[in-house]
């Protein structure tokens, strides 16, 4: 076959194969890019700038701290009560004396509170004494106005709490006394001062007590 006539069948099979060998080739565009392309791949994020950490993820709140506790050995705090719908919560304050305790065994102290436009007495006590008590828990305030409320002293070695009804306020805590006297049941004979129900009087707890008293 003449050398000229193959030659020239060469560069027609060439010519012929080229569209085919760039439509099969790599697309255009600059190299590393992150165009996801036809086929919708993912775009890689950007890396961080060199030195400087990833942002973390905000630490979570700690716990509130524990409110202030009053009473016999913590047995009850300042509180909160829910207000209504819409206002803030109406924070509990306390006006309160010493504690004091009488050698049978019984601990007590007495305090005021006031609350929003409420003004109410509570007792805080732990009886060791071994048997079931009764107790006389008093609010005094202006104009000679008392409340009144008897609470029975269950015979468990463990704080807890006695408090009068709230009525309005007529003053501040100041103007009020908490007043809690702790008896022996009436059958029980005991000699000494009496209680305002008549039983043998054990201990007397007041808001405003100078100094522990017992009998």
């Amino acid at each position: 076959m003449n050398l000229r006539v193959i030659g020239l069948t060469a560069v027609v099979v060439c010519t012929a194969l080229l569209p085919f060998a760039a439509s099969a080739g790599p697309g255009s565009g600059p190299s590393g890019s992150s165009d996801p392309g036809p086929l919708g791949l993912p775009v890689p994020l950007p890396l961080p700038p060199p030195g400087r950490a990833p942002a973390q993820a905000p630490a979570p709140l700690s716990a509130p701290e524990a409110s202030h506790l009053t009473g016999i050995d913590g047995s009850a705090a300042v509180d909160e009560r829910p207000a209504a719908a819409g206002g803030a919560p109406v924070r509990t304050a306390e006006r309160c004396g010493p504690e004091v305790a009488s050698p049978e065994g019984i601990e007590a102290q007495s305090c005021v509170l006031t609350g929003g436009r409420d003004t109410w007495a509570r007792t805080y006590y732990r009886n060791a004494t071994g048997r079931e008590l009764s107790a006389v828990l008093s609010l005094m305030g202006p104009r000679g106005r008392t409340v009144q409320t008897h609470c029975a002293v269950a015979a468990e070695d463990e704080p807890a709490t006695c408090e009068t009804p709230r009525e309005p306020s007529a003053g501040g805590a100041s103007r009020y006394l908490a007043m809690a006297e702790f008896a022996a049941a009436a059958e029980d004979g005991a000699e000494g001062a009496k209680s305002a129900g008549g039983a043998a009087l054990l201990l007397r707890s007041g808001s405003n007590s100078p100094s522990p008293g017992g009998r």
